[in-house]
């Protein structure tokens, strides 16, 4: 019996319709559009509405879906939603999104792995995939990180923004397809990026709010240097292992949440810039969704053909971070 290849079969995005500008934001904090973009690269996100949740932001992206790949929703046969903003702790917010979308013949879930959440979830996927029991798995990176960020803290309210990019994931009918994945987890780095109250450790009380522990805390240093060094070996050890180089990758799309990591990560693998996926200047780091927001992007704009050489790479809160090797499928 041949090995079963998954594969994204199928691409959608969404981001809401207000954009809020470095300008916007000097005029809410002590910060400045060149300092943002400086240290950054980032020039503008997009903030979704007081009525939109992350399964409606996911749910808009299907729509795109849809039209661009007449994907059926009955079809579907699980939907895995990574977030870090789930509209509520429970049902789930698959199941939410199963309900908007119509897909009632899926069951499914949400996980958390902070901004390495579309790889850890690429890796469920491909594993549901590889048993046989499955043929269409749904992915939505969804966030709506406004909701977690604090206005008036200038050191994290520059960096986040909302948005949802989603795939289909299919056994492969060619030679393209998932190469390999692999991911990783350190504890270290649950000091340096977490939001506090919420959960049973510290629920929700008077005193949380007050404290502002139900917003996104960052120590940007040490998460900085930490991004930078896993992101670029798991990135460098995953393209070696299968024996390629930097030379033969049609495009790296790495987790939005640094120009400078970026850079250093592209650097690393000598990378050209058109080589390199980078929209952080006009969506910011949406976290789960900034990897499925790539791919949409470069779809859109022509920079991806059936059977290139696709690496992604992730860092995230707990520390998290991974890599995933593809031949691209659409």
């Amino acid at each position: 019996m041949s090995k079963i290849v998954p594969a994204i079969t199928a691409i959608g995005k969404y981001v809401p319709e207000k954009i809020l500008t470095n300008k916007d934001l000097e005029k809410m904090v002590d910060t400045n559009d060149e300092w943002i973009t400086t240290r950054t690269g980032i020039k503008e996100r997009r903030i979704a509405t007081d009525e939109q949740a992350s399964s409606d932001l996911a749910a808009e992206a299907f729509k795109d879906m849809q039209a661009k790949y007449n994907v059926d929703p009955e079809s579907i046969d699980m939907i895995i939603v990574p977030t870090i903003t789930p509209d509520m702790f429970f049902p789930s917010t698959a199941a939410l999104i199963q309900k908007k979308i119509g897909a009632k013949n899926a069951w499914g879930f949400d996980m958390s792995a902070a901004c390495s959440g579309f790889v850890y979830a690429l890796e469920m996927a491909s594993n549901f995939i590889q048993s046989g029991k499955y043929k269409k798995i749904l992915i939505c990176g969804a966030e709506k990180m406004s909701t977690i960020t604090d206005y008036t803290d200038r050191n994290t309210c520059i960096l986040f923004g909302d948005g949802a990019g989603i795939v289909l994931v299919e056994p492969s009918t060619d030679e393209t397809g998932i190469i390999d994945i692999d991911l990783h987890m350190d504890s270290v780095g649950t000091e340096f990026l977490y939001m506090k109250a919420g959960g049973s450790a510290n629920p929700a009380s008077h005193e949380t709010i007050d404290n502002k522990m139900h917003f996104v805390y960052q120590d940007g240093r040490p998460v900085y240097k930490y991004a930078v060094s896993r992101m670029v070996k798991v990135g460098v050890d995953m393209v070696e292992k299968h024996g390629y180089t930097g030379e033969d990758l049609a495009l790296f799309v790495p987790h939005q949440a640094n120009q400078r990591i970026i850079e250093a990560c592209a650097s690393r693998l000598k990378l050209k810039d058109e080589q390199v996926m980078s929209n952080i200047h006009k969506y910011a780091n949406t976290t789960a969704a900034t990897i499925p927001l790539g791919l949409a992007d470069a779809t859109e704009e022509g920079r991806l053909k059936k059977g290139d050489l696709v690496l992604l790479t992730a860092f995230g809160g707990g520390f998290t971070w991974g890599a995933a090797l593809l031949k691209w499928s659409i």
